[in-house]
This record gives structure tokens, C-alpha cells and sequence, in this order.
């Protein structure tokens, strides 16, 4: 029953990560939401971290090389620029995931969506503007460039909070319905 449960999580993460493929607007994807799902639900805590950092570096593996491949004149992308921040912001919400696990509920799992949104928002346009390429590394860049961002962070909170929904209250509901996936 135990490898049962997390087959399911394993699939359901993996499939969260790679809906990344499916046309989507910019930062409406499931990646915040896998990563608190999975810190949540996969007991062994070094797994729960190394599910959703494999499952996005595989996504991202398919985005740099197949569908972005004619921006990268042939080479082979492993890591792009700014991946250390986005794979820290899912590292950490991961460890979100790991306080949400001793009681998931409603009112917990959006709490959780809306840090998790704003860790990655802040984390990932500090890398941004740390970088120098595109704001300077002054309070006027620094300004500029979370207020240019502020968009992407909308929809990341739409893409958080719906694909919190679904995963969290999907994977409840099957907990009712199939004894294999519940805790022993």
C-alpha cells in the first residue's frame, strides 16, 4: 500500500510538472503547486525534495530543447540563466509543503499557495535584478524590476492556487475513496 501511495504522488507530480508543455499564459503553471504537494504528501523528506527538483529539471530538459530549441542554436540546454533561483524557490516550498503536512485542510493549503507564490516572486526577481542583464543593480532597477514583474506574479497566484486546488483536493478525495493511498 505504501509504494502504491507513492507511485500515485510520484505520477501526479511528474504530470504537474510536465503540463508546463501544454500551452499555458506566462506563470500559470502547476510548479509552485507540485512542490507544496509534494513536500505535504511524500513522508521520506529527501524524496519529497528530490521529486518536484526532478520532475521540473525534466520538464525543463523537454522546454530548453525541443519547444525552445530554435533559440539556442543547437546547444544542448542543461541549466538556462536564473534556473539556481527558480530550483531554490521550489527547494523551499518544498519545506513549505513539510509544515502544511501535519494538517492539510483548506484554509492551510491556500495560506501555503499564497507564500509559496510570493517566496518564488520575490526569490526569482531578486536573481533577476542580482544578474545585472536586465535592471541595474541599483534601488532604482531593483524597484523597477519587481514592478515589471508584478504580472507574472498575478498568474502565478491564479496557477498556484488553481492547481493547489486540484491537486490537494483531488488527492483527498481519492484518500476517501482508495484505501492504498492512505496513510497506514
Amino acid at each position: 500500500m505504501k509504494n502504491t501511495r507513492f507511485v500515485v504522488l510520484a505520477t501526479l507530480v511528474l504530470i504537474a510538472a510536465l503540463s508546463r508543455l501544454l500551452p499555458h499564459p506566462p506563470n500559470v503553471t502547476a510548479v509552485g503547486a507540485m512542490a507544496l504537494f509534494g513536500g505535504a504528501y511524500v513522508t521520506n523528506r529527501v524524496l519529497a525534495v528530490l521529486l518536484p527538483l526532478i520532475s521540473l529539471f525534466l520538464s525543463d530538459l523537454i522546454l530548453n530543447n525541443v519547444v525552445y530549441a530554435a533559440y539556442t542554436n543547437g546547444q544542448f540546454v542543461w541549466f538556462y540563466d536564473g534556473a539556481i533561483w527558480i530550483y531554490s524557490a521550489v527547494a523551499l516550498t518544498v519545506l513549505i509543503g513539510f509544515m502544511l503536512s501535519k494538517n492539510v485542510n483548506s484554509k492551510a493549503v491556500l495560506m501555503a499557495s499564497l507564500a509559496c507564490s510570493t517566496l518564488f516572486f520575490l526569490l526569482t526577481n531578486f536573481g533577476v535584478w542580482q544578474s545585472g542583464l536586465m535592471y541595474s543593480k541599483t534601488m532604482v532597477g531593483f524597484t523597477a524590476c519587481y514592478t515589471a514583474a508584478f504580472p507574472f506574479y498575478v498568474n502565478s497566484l491564479i496557477g498556484d492556487l488553481t492547481f493547489a486546488a486540484v491537486l490537494f483536493g483531488g488527492f483527498e478525495w481519492a484518500q476517501k475513496r482508495f484505501n492504498a493511498l492512505k496513510l497506514a
